[in-house]
Parts: structure tokens; C-alpha cells; sequence
């Protein structure tokens, strides 16, 4: 059976392209097809494999804001000549599902959102901008929903990374999907050896504005505790700016600093919406607990009371609430039981649960008959 792999872009190594990294554990030989690919950032984990790139990949800008190039990317997808393949295996939080395949081949979506700012975050997103460039991307949105509907019919068999993201195909795409968490290297992240937890409380993120790190810092900020900020991004000056001398800002730090902070750390706190959200399972693989807004994929990686805490209501005030809460209870929390429920999203659990809806998928296709 031919194999290929469709993914958004290779600018950055997250959540998603961990999934295209176990994808290849599956399909060794498949290619993978991707808008643009910056080698020099992400060569050390895709060095041997065969990429192919969107003639965006020419245009050296596109490697570094592919965000820039929204407007040509449903293009860049459908001139993708995939007539070669049987099995066509997309990974998309944007417009990877929009490439066009053969009749005879199977197209299998694994979703990780449809792309939030076309669809239920626009107005969010849009109100940053002035007048002129709300109506420019009010204008491009209107065409990128009708494409994106369009796209999602492209697609044979779609699988959600949370039933949170279950929901919203089923919303937004009027299809129905099946769940399969994506992968968490408990492998790697794992408890550490002396069991020691130091006085301090952790994030680990892309410092964005719907991450709402704001609302931990201002929660800290009147807490008087210890918070570690772990990651870059726009918005770091500005949450520096906002936080007392009891918050620490770390920048961008590398797996092995990220791994010794998860297993000293008091508890993670989490306090934006994710489609399913890596980080607290990466903590709880490495036994400690999660503080987290109720809502999204955390409430599906979380077990309250056992694993971790929600708070109900995403202001300060709830927030430093349950902090609080944590405190009193902070002995209830057991390392190992917390260990155990994170092992439940294994990467080789994602790869089984992945094989095994193949294997389900061309038989119902009856392909090879």
C-alpha cells in the first residue's frame, strides 16, 4: 500500500508534529507533504525523512510567518498531485484536509481543530485590528469558511485529538469522527528519582494572549507564591511587565531543564482552553499534579481530585481560589497514581489505536479486492 503524509507545516516542533513523528513509526516509508519546511530548525528530528514542500517553500519569509501566506495555502494544498497514493493519511489544525485525492483512495483526517480564527474565535481574533485590516480579513475569512467546508468533504474518515474537537468537527463540519488522543512521550518524562517537590509553581507555554498566562500571573501576583514561566513568545514583554519579583521568566528552555521543572514543581498551571493540551500530560507523566480552567481537552486528560484541580470560572478570582484549594489538599495528591493515568496516553497506545482504525478503514473500503 502506498502511503502519504499531509501536514500544515514544518516551522516548529509542537504537538502536532509529534504525531507526524509517530506517523512515520507506522509508515517508515511514507512522504511527507507540507507547505513550507524549515530545515534548519526542525532537520534534527526530520532528517531522514522525504519531504516535499508547496512552492510557498521558495519564498524564504514563509519558512519563519507562514502565517503571512494564509491566503495562498488552500492553493499551495490542492496542487499536491497525490494520484500515486492509496492512502492518504492528512494532519490538520488549517488546511492540510484540502488536498484533492484519487476515487480509489482512502483519505483519513486526524484533526487537531478546524482552524479557530475562521470559525468560532474570528471576532476574538479580529479585534486587535484596525478598521481597514478587520474588513481585509473579514473579506478572506468569509472565503477561507466556504473553502474549509468544502475541504472537510474531502475527507473519507476524520479522527479527533479530543472529544472537545470530536464536538467541534461535528459543529462546524457536520461530520461525525473517532477519538484517538495524540502522543505523549511518557518514555521520556517520567518521575524523578529523589520524589523532591521544591516550593514552586510551573508554566510551560507559548506566551500568547489565548493561553491567558495574564490571568496566573495577576492570580500570583497576589498570591505572593513562586511561579516559573517556561516559554517565548509575543507577549513576553508585556506579561514581564505585568508580573511581581515572585514570578520568574525562563524564555525558551530545552526538554531535559522542562522535564527536571515538571517533576519538582508543586502542581502545573494551566489556565487557557486546548483542543487537548500536551503540556499537563507531560507534568502528570512525571507524577506531579495539574491546575487547570475546566474546560477543553483539559478536562480529559485531568482526573479532578486525583490528578489535578479545575477552576470553574477563567478570572483571577477563581484561579487563586483553587490555588488555595491545592494548598490544603496538597497531601492527597499521590505521585504514582498520578503516573498511572498518564501513561493511559502512551505514544505506542497512539500507535496501536491509530493502526487498528486503518486496518478498520480498508476493510470497510474493502480495499485490495
Amino acid at each position: 500500500m502506498r502511503v502519504a503524509i499531509v501536514h500544515d507545516w514544518l516551522t516548529t516542533v509542537g504537538g502536532a508534529e509529534k504525531v507526524i513523528l509517530e506517523l512515520k513509526k507506522i509508515f517508515p516509508e511514507a512522504p511527507i507533504y507540507t507547505l513550507v519546511y524549515n530545515e534548519k530548525k526542525l532537520g534534527a528530528y526530520f532528517d531522514k525523512c522525504k519531504i516535499k514542500t508547496s512552492y510557498l517553500q521558495k519564498n524564504p519569509l514563509a519558512k519563519k510567518k507562514h502565517q503571512l501566506f494564509f491566503k495562498y495555502m488552500p492553493r499551495a494544498f490542492e496542487e499536491f498531485d497525490l494520484s500515486e497514493f492509496d492512502l492518504i493519511i492528512s494532519s490538520s489544525s488549517a488546511f492540510a484536509k484540502g488536498v484533492i485525492t484519487s476515487p480509489n483512495s482512502i483519505h483519513v483526517c486526524y484533526c487537531h481543530t478546524p482552524p479557530r480564527y475562521i470559525w468560532d474565535l474570528t471576532h476574538e481574533y479580529l479585534k486587535d485590528y484596525n478598521f481597514l485590516v478587520r474588513k481585509y480579513l473579514e473579506k478572506k475569512f468569509h472565503y477561507l469558511r466556504m473553502w474549509d467546508s468544502i475541504a472537510a468533504n474531502r475527507v473519507d474518515y476524520f479522527i479527533a485529538n479530543s472529544f472537545y474537537v470530536a464536538k467541534r468537527i461535528k459543529k462546524f463540519y457536520k461530520r461525525e469522527s473517532r477519538v484517538i488522543y495524540p502522543p505523549v512521550d511518557t518514555e521520556y518524562f517520567t518521575p524523578s528519582k529523589d520524589g523532591k517537590i521544591e516550593d514552586y509553581y510551573l508554566i510551560v507555554s507559548r506566551l500568547v494572549a489565548y493561553k491567558r498566562v495574564d490571568l496566573a500571573i495577576e492570580a500570583f501576583n497576589q498570591l505572593s507564591k513562586r511561579l516559573i514561566i517556561v516559554g517565548d513568545g509575543p507577549e513576553f514583554k508585556k506579561l514581564k511587565g505585568l508580573a511581581k519579583n515572585n514570578i520568574e521568566f525562563l524564555g525558551y528552555q530545552s526538554d531535559e531543564v522542562i522535564k527536571e521543572l515538571y517533576q519538582h514543581c508543586k502542581a502545573l498551571i494551566f489556565a487557557g482552553v486546548e483542543d487537548f493540551g500536551i503540556v499537563p500530560v507531560e507534568v502528570q507523566a512525571c507524577g506531579r499534579p495539574v491546575i487547570a480552567y475546566k474546560m477543553g481537552g483539559a478536562t480529559e486528560t485531568v482526573e479532578e481530585n486525583k490528578t489535578g484541580i479545575f477552576f470553574e470560572r477563567q478570572n483571577v478570582e477563581s484561579l487563586r481560589n483553587a490555588v488555595i484549594k491545592f494548598e490544603t489538599n496538597i497531601q492527597n495528591f499521590d505521585s504514582r497514581y498520578i503516573r498511572l493515568h498518564a501513561e493511559k496516553f502512551s505514544a505506542q497506545r497512539f500507535r496501536e489505536e491509530f493502526e487498528r482504525f486503518i486496518l478498520e478503514v480498508i476493510n470497510e473500503k474493502g480495499f485490495g479486492k
